[in-house]
This record gives structure tokens, sequence and C-alpha cells, in this order.
């Protein structure tokens, strides 16, 4: 492992913060993370992909503790964070045999020890384990995994989780353990004598001199690092490109696939359908509604909607007295306007239905002549499709020629990288010469920083004397620790509202006895407002009742004079929506007459030809296909005979050619 508990810690809560259920898998999103953080190790890469995959797997189960942690425990709590108690969540469940409990305190002192207590103490709780945390499991699993692979080990780690929740809760009280003791041993009691004075503080001891320099170390002459990056790099490239080549020969035959349709799908959908509803003879007959259903509840209404319901009527009542009013003093009545309102309507309604009509009429006809358009757009493209295929085996043959250029590059490229293999040694030679200078410079530098730093150490250590010196001579002053308070008298801070503690305390006694008088003053004003209000209530409640009989006679009386006045049908008398319906009518008869004289034509033979043009194609481009195969095999039994076969390179390259 090249990272340490913190580091990959973290990387396990940002892989899952950056993951999307919905848009990414789970290989792509953790292959992606650890390119773009350039994570290369084995080990490191393969926890953090099994701790990303068995978080999403064993999502379920996280989530019942982490709702009952927010909920309860966790109401003060970041929800950004739900991905950090997560990953906690399943080291300690699923990954504590495996670390053990050392590891496993790394992790958590890796984090905010705050956070991590709170967690720890509400998830491994027997109680809440053995009760609701239980019983949430075992709606996902059975009772024996939940017993033995998940509850057991806890059970079994449960003193050593108890003995870290404990050091935990010391450090965030700031209190050490206390030592504990063998047995009761006798104290000795010190004689009542006079303390000795306290020593005084030591002369430092002189620094030493300058230590002869170390020599330069081993790793200097080792490797260096530009290679083993090298390394790395050819082996991510290699990895990269095995993937591709499986990605290719997964997709290889993608060309044959025997997957139906979509309107297949649908057709043998609608035919299963059909058969199952003829069988489908004994279907449950729904229940009849509960007769409690049918009554009238009386709803309670609440002094609110009471107050709502009273104002609405009385502004009704404003509105109607108004009218009255306006009446009597010699308005007119609006009947006559709204009788040639509801004509205008009525005329107005007619005038829209007619351009409706004359619309889907228009429509149909424009649908007409799209068949007709249609129908000289399929013989263009039949042309076009005869010409794209002349061009098609034209691009062909230029993709071939292409092709056997490109392979002759390739075999100049391998030749060129066996020459700078050659060249890199004659490269690490002058790095070492280059290291050997720079060592030497280093340790002149280095003499000359050391007897700076001695001379600066000796100023300080003077200062430090005199330092001392000086807190020596504050600690001699004695110090008068005794102070008298006298109640009566002021504190003398020269304040005009200035008073003595007697004076605050009889000053304290006033304020309460006004105090008590205003509350019960406001008492009895509480009391006269909910008597008012109480008798506004039911002067409401008298007069929605009245309004309320009213409306019901209202209503009925509605309805009667509605079932007498039921509307007609509006008939539409136009020339122009006749003509477009005859011209309609033999737009129709035309295209009907056209398509039963293209079924005549058809013939046989059209359709023969066209099959047998296909059936030659395909085997062309089969014949084809084999023939490069071939001359592929044939360059890479070449290259792994010749003089390139004895290099890495070449031979993977030989390798490459063999599987495309």
């Amino acid at each position: 492992m090249t990272q340490n508990h913190k580091q990959l810690f973290v990387h396990c809560v940002q892989v899952l913060n950056t993951y999307n259920v919905d848009t990414q898998s789970v290989e792509e999103h953790v292959n992606r993370y650890l390119k773009e953080n350039g994570i290369f190790d084995e080990s490191d890469q393969t926890f953090i992909v099994e701790v990303f995959s068995e978080c999403v797997r064993y999502s379920n189960l996280m989530e019942v503790v982490l709702n009952g942690f927010y909920n309860k425990d966790g109401k003060t709590t970041l929800r950004s964070e739900q991905n950090l108690y997560h990953v906690i969540c399943y080291l300690a469940t699923f990954r504590l045999d495996e670390l053990g409990m050392a590891h496993f305190r790394k992790f958590v002192s890796s984090q905010d020890i705050n956070k991590m207590y709170r967690f720890l103490s509400f998830f491994l709780n027997e109680r809440n384990l053995l009760t609701w945390i239980k019983d949430g499991w075992e709606k996902y699993y059975e009772h024996v995994f939940v017993q033995t692979s998940l509850l057991s080990p806890l059970q079994r780690w449960m003193p050593e989780i108890d003995e870290m929740l404990s050091m935990m809760k010391s450090t965030i009280d700031n209190r050490l353990k206390p030592k504990s003791r063998a047995g009761s041993v006798t104290e000795t009691r010190p004689f009542n004598i006079t303390q000795p004075r306290p020593r005084s503080i030591p002369v430092p001891e002189p620094i030493p001199k300058l230590k002869k320099h170390k020599p330069a170390p081993v790793t200097l002459y080792d490797k260096p690092v530009e290679l083993e990056m090298i390394q790395r790099t050819k082996e991510a490239n290699r990895r990269r490109a095995e993937e591709r080549l499986m990605e290719a020969s997964r997709l290889q035959y993608a060309c044959a696939n025997p997957n139906k349709s979509q309107k297949t799908k649908e057709i043998i959908s609608n035919i299963i359908y059909e058969e199952e509803s003829k069988i489908d003879f004994e279907k449950h007959k729904a229940n009849p509604t509960p007769a409690f259903l049918s009554r009238e509840v009386p709803v309670k209404m609440n002094t609110a909607q009471i107050l709502r319901e009273g104002k609405l009527y009385q502004q009704r009542e404003e509105e109607i007295i108004k009218k009255l009013e306006n009446l009597e003093a010699g308005a007119k009545d609006a009947s006559d306007f709204l009788k040639w309102q509801s004509e205008m309507r009525q005329k107005d309604l007619e005038g829209k239905l007619a351009d409706i009509e004359r619309r889907r009429l228009e429509g149909k006809l424009s649908h007409e002549e799209a068949i007709f358009a249609r129908q000289n757009l399929i013989k263009d493209n039949k042309q076009k499709v005869q010409e794209m295929k002349e061009e098609t085996q034209q691009m062909m043959q230029e993709f071939l020629e292409k092709k056997f250029k490109e392979e002759k590059e390739m075999r100049n490229l391998v030749e060129e990288t066996m020459q700078g293999h050659k060249n890199t040694k004659e490269a690490t030679k002058k790095l070492k010469d280059y290291k050997r200078k720079i060592v030497q410079e280093v340790n002149e530098e280095s003499k000359e920083l050391m007897k700076q730093a001695l001379e600066e150490a000796e100023l300080e250590m003077r200062r430090k004397m005199e330092l001392i010196h000086q807190i020596k001579a504050m600690e001699a002053v004695p110090i008068i620790r005794q102070k008298l308070v006298d109640l009566s008298e002021s504190a003398g801070h020269g304040l005009l509202s200035e008073m003595s503690i007697a004076e605050l305390r009889e000053r304290v006694s006033l304020c309460k006895a006004a105090e008590k008088e205003s509350e019960e003053t406001r008492r009895d004003d509480i009391l006269q407002n909910k008597e008012a209000k109480d008798q506004l209530l039911l002067n409401t409640l008298e007069t929605i009742s009245k309004h309320r009989l009213e409306q019901t006679r209202a209503a009925a009386t509605r309805l009667e004079t509605k079932k007498k006045s039921e509307p007609k049908k509006i008939e539409l008398k136009d020339e122009k929506l006749t003509e477009l319906q005859k011209r309609l009518e033999e737009r129709k008869a035309q295209r009907m007459k056209e398509r039963q004289s293209a079924k005549l034509g058809t013939k046989r033979s059209s359709a023969d030809n066209r099959t047998r043009s296909l059936i030659n194609q395909k085997k062309a481009l089969e014949e084809n296909r084999w023939r490069e195969l071939e001359l592929t095999q044939e360059r890479a039994a070449k290259l792994m005979d010749g003089s390139l076969g004895k290099s890495k390179s070449a031979s993977r390259l030989a390798s490459n050619l063999v599987m495309t």
C-alpha cells in the first residue's frame, strides 16, 4: 500500500459522492476515478474497488442504519456527509475480521473524533443492533444470514469496540484513564516541617560543537524513479490495450443480432393479451361501497372557518342591499342586455365551429396531397440508392490501399523503437554523474547553514536567561489578597445611576410587586375578550345557518329550470364546407385507384433480382474479410521468425496483429 489510511478513506468517500446510479455503471465509474486520480498501486485499487462495489451492493442495509441515525442522534449532522458514515458502517459490519482492530482504529482516528464517536456509539450499541436494526435488515435478507454473517462478528468484537469508544470519550472530555492500583498499601505521612524553598532554575548546558557530516546515502546510487514511472505507464497502456481488445472481441458479431424488432414484440404481446382475455372468465367482482360512506357526517367547524364564512355572507348581504337601493333610485335592469349578450355569444360559437370544421377538412386534403408527394419521393430515392452502391465499391478499394500503407508504417515504427532501447543506457550513465555533482554542492551548503544555526541558538539562550531572572524578581514581590465588602456603600465609579447592593435589593422588591399588579389586570382583560368572542361566534353561526337554507332552496329551483330548457345541437350550413367535402372524396377515390394499379403492375422478377444482388454482395464481403485475415496471419509469422521477433515489443505487436 503506497497511501495511508486517511487517503484511502477519503478516496472511498469521494467515489461514492461522484457516483450516479441512473447514468453510470459501477465498473466504468471506478475505472474512470482511478485513472483521473493517478492510483496505480494494485493493493490500493483492489481496496477502493471492493469497498465501493460492496457499498453499492449492500446500500439497503446501510440506509436502515443511516435513516435511524439521522432521525434520532444525528439531527445536527449534515446530510452531505452520509457517504462518510456509509463507508465506516460497511467496514465495521463486513471487513472487521479481515482488517483487525488496529487498522480499524487507524481508519476511525483519521477522521473527526466527535463525528466518529457519535455515529459508532449509536450504531454499535447492543440494544439498537438486536432490536430495530436487526428487524430492518431481516426485511431484505434471511434471518440466518443476518445472524451468522452480520451480527455474530460484531458481538465477537464488542469488548474491543467498547474499549475504543471509552478511549474516544475520554479524549473528547479531556480526561485521562486513572491508574489501576494493585492493592491497599500503607501510606507514609511526612513530618510537619517547614518546606524548603524551590530550587533555582539550572543554567543550561553549553551547546555541543559540530559533528562530522554523514556520508552520502546508499539510495543515491539506486535506480531513478523515472524508470519505475515508465514501467507503470507501460503496464497501464498494456492493460488499456487488453480492455479495448476484449471490447472489440465482445462486439465482433454485432451485425448478426438475432433479437426481434420492437414491432414484432408488440404484435406478439397483443396476440398473447387477446388469448388470455378469452380465458380470463373467473374475474373477481368489485365489492360495493360501505354503508357508512353514503351517510352525511356533520363537519365540526373551526373558529377561523366560522368567522370566514360569516364575513362572506355579510359581504353578499351588503351587495344585495346596494343593488336594491340603486333600483329604488331609478337604475335600469340588466336583463335585456344579458339576453342580447347570450345571442351574440351563440353566433360567435357557430362561427368558431365552422372555422374548426373547415380546418379539419383542409388538413385531410393536405394529408392526401402529402401521400402523392411521398410516392414521388420513393421513386427518386431508388435512383439515388443505385448511385450510392457504385460509390461504396470505389470507397472500399481506397480503404484497402490505405490499410496496406499503415501496415508498412507500423513496421518502420518497430525498427525505430529497437534503436531507442540502445540509447537509454547512455542516458542512465549521464544521470548518475549529474547526481554526484549535486551531492557535493549540497554538502558544502549544509556546513555553512549549520554554522549560522549555532550562532542563532547562542543568542536565543542569552535572551532566555534574561527572561528567567526577570520572572524570579517578579515572584519575590509580595501580593495583598484580602478584600473587605460593605453592602451600604457604592462601588465609586463616578456614575449618576450608581447604587449600593442594599438599594438594589429594595428596587427589585418594588419591581416584583408592580409585575404582580400588571398580571392581574391582564387576566381580567383576557376574560372579557373571551366572552365577547364567544358571543360573536354564536351570532355568526345563526346567520350561516339561515343563508345555507336559502341556498339549498335556490339550487333546487335552478335544477328545475335547467331540466326544462335543455340546449339544442348546433347545425352548420356553409357552402365552402360542402365544396371541401366533395374535393376530399374525389382525392380519396383517385388515390385508391392508383394504389390498385400499382399492386397489379408489380412483378415477381424485380423482387428476385434484388435478393440475388444482395446475396452476391454478402459473399463478396465475406471473401474480402477472409483474405485480410490470411494476410495478417502471414505478417505475424514473418515478424516472429525474423530478427525483430527477439524483442518483447515485437512479440507484443505480432500478438496484437493475430488478435485483430
